[in-house]
């Protein structure tokens, strides 16, 4: 019995290691964590790596994704933007970081945009139903977190109400992040009412969704398009700032911005992609257009998800950093950097550029929490500025590159939105969006405590061991 047991342990350990060892796709800090579960802990380890440990829908899934975007990029490539075709709108110093976006999932640079900060999450709930009032052909929403508070019922409400006049409607909402939703009473007024309603990534084969795939890789985007002239991104989701499944960190601190021009037609294209996935339609029902703005500024669509190239999210972001000549300034709740984004945040502060970061000073996710601050000694040492943010769960995901360059969307800068969730963004460059995106990241600021070298310095070792703990095996959780 014990040399069965014996023969059983390694086996285990032996098969999962050598699984580990034949994946090209594994970063060596995410190698050497699985490493560390296995041999610690070899059956639990074993038991967590065959639930989580690839990032990987499936041969089917994956077959159709391939086949949905193709017929995207077949039908709609006059809508994608044309590879150079907006160059002499772009700085030539930030021209290499759009060349990259549109190397992800093909959404080049489209010039004639232009957005518009949402002043609050009330704000932009009243202008989004406002937009849908108005809408006279077709509304489109996708959602990660959709819950039938106030803020949800009211957006569901104006799509039934836009329904009922005739609008075409589709809500789209994530299997988990709205379970609630797609469960309740008001799911099932707004299909009875005519919306066309769809989950995305749904919960419905749970066994079948652990041996094939992983139940964790989910859609975090946040997308709205209304007649095809007018999107809404951000990191707001459908939800009230109070935010109630998890009141104890509210307020939820988010930022929206409302764009008109071609790129609106690039996120219903994404948003499409999603749809088409998770109904099975045909991509003949579907026209667009667009409509540029008279002396409106470049700007593109960046989608990516476990179907998309590896590290290409990280990668953006640190050629973003590479190029920044002055300042960048980023806010995000979830901070777990790879060695691509830290390495290159330390490289661009240590060349003079006046590095920002602003994070919740609590954060809902105690994993998060833990790993992020064990980046914090590294990154003041090369000269980052590190900002908490004290009132509430600042949710704001930002970037702003000297004045003149922004990215607003879903993505955060931990593992999660870089292998696991389908996330959305748009890159753009124009100097008064970037100043009014800047200014709000500053009230964030003024909002924060500063974290100082010397209090990082002074943090016992039992705080610092905990934080490099967590942050070691951060990659397989």
């Amino acid at each position: 019995m014990i040399w069965l047991a014996v023969a059983a342990h390694v086996f285990v350990v032996i098969g999962f290691t050598t699984r580990i060892l034949l994946r090209d796709d594994l970063s060596p800090p995410a190698r050497m964590a699985w490493f560390v579960v296995l041999n610690l802990l070899p059956y639990f380890g074993s038991a967590v790596y065959f639930l989580f440990g690839e990032v990987d829908l499936g041969h089917r899934a994956n077959k159709r994704h391939q086949a949905v975007f193709d017929a995207l990029r077949a039908k709609m490539a006059d809508f994608m933007g044309a590879p150079g075709s907006a160059d002499d709108l772009i700085a030539p110093l930030y021209r290499p970081a759009f060349h990259y976006a549109a190397s992800i999932n093909g959404f080049h640079p489209v010039p004639g945009n232009r957005a518009e900060l949402l002043a609050d999450e009330a704000a932009t709930t009243a202008r989004l139903v406002q937009d849908i009032e108005a809408a006279t052909e077709r509304v489109s929403v996708l959602y990660y977190i959709w819950l039938t508070d106030e803020t949800g019922t009211t957006i569901a409400e104006a799509l039934i109400r836009a329904a009922q006049r005739g609008v075409i409607c589709r809500a789209l909402a994530d299997g988990l992040g709205s379970r609630r939703l797609v469960r309740s009473p008001l799911w099932r007024r707004m299909s009875e009412a005519g919306v066309q309603c769809a989950v995305t990534l749904p919960l419905k084969k749970p066994v079948r969704t652990v041996l094939t795939s992983r139940l964790d890789l989910r859609n975090h985007r946040k997308i709205t398009v209304i007649d095809g002239r007018i999107t809404y991104c951000g990191s707001q989701n459908a939800a009230d700032p109070a935010f109630l499944i998890k009141a104890q960190y509210g307020p939820w601190v988010d930022v929206m911005l409302r764009f008109e021009g071609p790129v609106v037609a690039q996120n219903e294209i994404l948003f499409l992609s999603d749809w088409l996935q998770a109904t099975g339609e045909h991509l003949e029902t579907f026209d667009l257009y667009e409509e540029p703005q008279a002396g409106g500024f470049p700007a593109q669509v960046m989608g990516d998800g476990p179907t998309e190239r590896r590290g290409a999210t990280p990668q953006l972001f640190s050629g973003l950093f590479a190029s920044a000549q002055e300042e960048l300034i980023l806010s995000t709740p979830y901070f777990v950097p790879d060695a691509t984004v830290l390495e290159a945040l330390c490289a661009a502060a240590h060349r003079g550029v006046a590095v920002q970061l602003i994070f919740p000073k609590r954060n809902d996710s105690w994993v998060v929490a833990a790993a992020s601050r064990s980046y914090y000694r590294k990154l003041l040492s090369a000269g980052c500025q590190i900002h908490e943010y004290r009132d509430g769960l600042l949710h704001a995901k930002t970037l702003t590159v000297d004045g003149c360059v922004s990215v607003v969307g879903s993505s955060n800068l931990d593992q999660r939105s870089f292998d696991l969730n389908y996330e959305n963004n748009i890159l753009l460059q124009d100097p008064g969006v970037t100043c009014d995106l800047r200014a709000r990241q500053q009230s964030y600021v003024a909002q924060s405590d500063v974290v100082h070298h010397a209090e990082v310095l002074a943090w016992p070792r039992h705080e610092r061991i905990w934080h490099n703990v967590i942050a070691t095996i951060g990659p397989v959780l």
